[in-house]
């Protein structure tokens, strides 16, 4: 518990959080819109409706912990399909930059864009990144989340994973504020295959 509390308390020495109450099990996901690879808009709720959802929030396809998230969801990937679900990963990086995600040849799931923030803010998970952050990031580390997303907002989705049915009722939810921490493969297994 100790070990919670102090995480949580550096975590908001650097992100001041900007968003109501994260959305949890039984909450109906919003009614929200993203944008595909190609820049179509899509909406959030046409989607879920096709197929009950994996719904990945990653903070961008310059985070290493991001990517490797993203590719143990790979691994797992025919499993989630077998159970009769989709995968759907949000980030805030504009849609020209998804296809630039590192072993993007390798995720056969879908990415999408929330660069304007929108559905992160809708599930409670959005935070201001200070602009002391933003400068570090860009000079020493060579990360420009303005050009990432195509936004000034300073916005970055907490590292999230939720599964929904196809009647938007989440039915497992996971937030992580600490990016480095992201949710086991075995436990999204367990998940959709929950009765």
């Amino acid at each position: 518990m100790k070990t919670i509390l102090t995480i949580s308390a550096l975590i908001g020495i650097f992100a001041a959080t900007s968003h109501a109450a994260a959305l949890g099990g039984g909450d109906i996901a919003p009614d929200t819109t993203l944008k595909t690879e190609a820049g179509e808009t899509v909406n959030l709720t046409d989607l879920v409706k096709e197929k009950p959802s994996v719904l990945v929030f990653y903070r961008g396809g310059w985070c290493p912990y991001c990517t490797k998230h993203l590719m143990a969801l790979a691994g797992i990937e025919k499993e989630i399909l077998a159970a009769g679900y989709q995968v759907l990963a949000i980030s805030p990086d504009q849609p020209s930059k998804l296809a630039e995600t590192p072993g993007r040849e390798d995720l056969h799931y879908t990415l999408l864009s929330d660069s304007s923030m929108e559905t992160a803010k809708a599930f409670g998970l959005s935070f201001q990144v200070p602009q002391e952050l933003v400068s570090k990031y860009k000079t020493e580390y060579q990360i420009d989340i303005e050009a990432d997303s195509g936004e000034t907002h300073h916005l970055l989705p907490h590292p999230a994973v939720f599964v929904l049915n196809k009647e938007g009722v989440i039915t497992f939810a996971y937030i992580n504020e600490d990016y480095k921490v992201r949710l086991e493969p075995e436990k999204i297994l367990e998940a959709v295959n929950m009765p």
